[in-house]
């Protein structure tokens, strides 16, 4: 009697932490469906039957990575606060998200901007884009919102590719600027 398919439950998830491991060794330029097999020990045909393309793969793979700084949005009782300092809640934030494992930040970032050459990414990084204005607009409009989150995004893109210092003064008075309008 030949051997039955084993459960493993947990393959398509392992397929993706390995994904972002190769990503963050690598690059995106050195991720294939081998080299994330290789990763997460398993047959190559698990990562196509899971995964058909890279495409899908990095879709995951960024969907996951973006988990990071939206959940700290999410999970801060001073963003529900309607009293708090809004700008010095959010540049601390970005001051924990960049004070963190650099490797992962820099992957989260990397795979976002992987959407100017990859349109199967753009709708997820629209989405994470989205879910931030989303959060920000409880505490003020949603143009406004939208402003902040691109601030955010420059403040932290103009970190991670100088190499410089955050500045959390400097990102708490600019994005007070931004919500005063």
């Amino acid at each position: 009697m030949g051997r039955g398919r084993r459960y493993d439950p947990e393959r398509r998830q392992r397929i993706i932490d390995a994904a972002i491991r190769v990503v963050g060794r690598s690059g995106i330029a050195g991720l294939s469906h081998r080299s994330v097999a290789a990763e997460a020990d398993v047959p190559l045909g698990s990562t196509t039957y899971h995964f058909a393309s890279l495409d899908e793969l990095l879709v995951a793979a960024l969907r996951q990575a973006n988990e990071g700084f939206g959940r700290a949005l999410r999970e801060s009782g001073a963003l529900a606060d309607p009293d708090a300092d809004l700008p010095g809640e959010l540049a601390r934030l970005m001051g924990e998200w960049l004070g963190g494992e650099r490797t992962g930040v820099e992957l989260e970032c990397e795979l976002y901007l992987a959407a100017l050459r990859r349109p199967a990414l753009r709708p997820v990084a629209a989405e994470w884009t989205d879910g931030v204005v989303e959060i920000l607009s409880r505490r003020t409009d949603p143009v406004t919102a939208r402003a902040l989150a691109a601030l955010m995004d420059g403040i932290c893109l103009q970190v991670l590719l100088t190499d410089t210092a955050y500045d959390e003064g400097y990102a708490r008075e600019m994005l007070r600027r931004v919500v005063l309008g």
